[in-house]
């Protein structure tokens, strides 16, 4: 039986004070029966490792260099996460493909990269509204998804995959849990094409998940948890998403 995994993706927010009493608190909190994660801005990877360890969250960051090396001003390699213990990294994130023109040739890169340094990669993947309007929904999430599958072969099977529908990221918006799950169906039925083990991946949703959802939207045959963003910055509220 799949464990439901809550990955809070802090995006561009945060202090050092505000890492330590967030942090704090969920600490008192833990722990949870579901696996609990915090990925974080890279500038405070080293102090949130150091507050976690040993504790029932683990970390990763939000994002890293298809490159193992070399030449690329301001980028951070798989390898340098690796030092400092991060479990997970997001890749292709809907900010990332639309604000930083990333491919789905090169989110898969970046997902073959964090697994050669023994990184777990969190995969998002959605739909514009425009796109979802238009009944492009499974078209496109299919067609991200393949590039991963593509690059990955059977090592697709230990990534994570995030369903991010990028019109209900920070809109308020949120898919019914029958919207979020029928395109979680599809997308562990594009992975049993690949993987035998696709019956055993995680999948999460994303998309404005608050404690007043998340338990219908977990409830589903197809969704193991979320990747969460407002409401991982507040710890009451990230704690009821993880008890959800």
């Amino acid at each position: 039986m799949r464990k439901t995994l809550v990955v809070g993706n802090w995006k561009m927010n945060g202090s050092r004070v505000f890492c330590a009493s967030l942090l704090g608190e969920l600490k008192a909190r833990a722990p949870w029966s579901s696996d609990v994660a915090v990925c974080v801005p890279f500038p405070y990877l080293a102090e949130v490792g150091e507050q976690l360890a040993g504790s029932a969250i683990t970390w990763g960051a939000q994002d890293c260099s298809e490159h193992a090396q070399g030449a690329f001003t301001g980028e951070v390699s798989a390898a340098m996460l690796a030092d400092w213990q991060c479990s997970y990294v997001i890749v292709g994130h809907s900010g990332r493909r639309a604000l930083h023109a990333e491919s789905d040739a090169l989110v898969a890169r970046k997902a073959l990269a964090a697994l050669s340094q023994g990184l777990v990669p969190i995969v998002c993947v959605g739909e514009t509204r425009a796109e979802r309007e238009s009944g492009q929904t499974e078209t496109v999430v299919r067609r991200q998804l393949a590039a991963v599958i593509d690059c990955l072969g059977e090592r697709v099977a230990e990534v994570v995959v995030a369903y991010e529908p990028v019109w209900a990221i920070g809109t308020g918006l949120t898919a019914t849990p029958d919207q979020a799950q029928a395109v979680h169906a599809a997308l562990r039925t594009q992975l049993a094409e690949s993987t035998a083990a696709a019956a055993d991946m995680r999948l999460l949703y994303g998309g404005s998940v608050k404690p007043d959802n998340a338990a219908e939207l977990f409830a589903k045959q197809d969704i193991d948890g979320g990747l969460i963003g407002g409401a991982a910055l507040k710890a009451a509220d990230f704690d009821a998403i993880c008890r959800a």
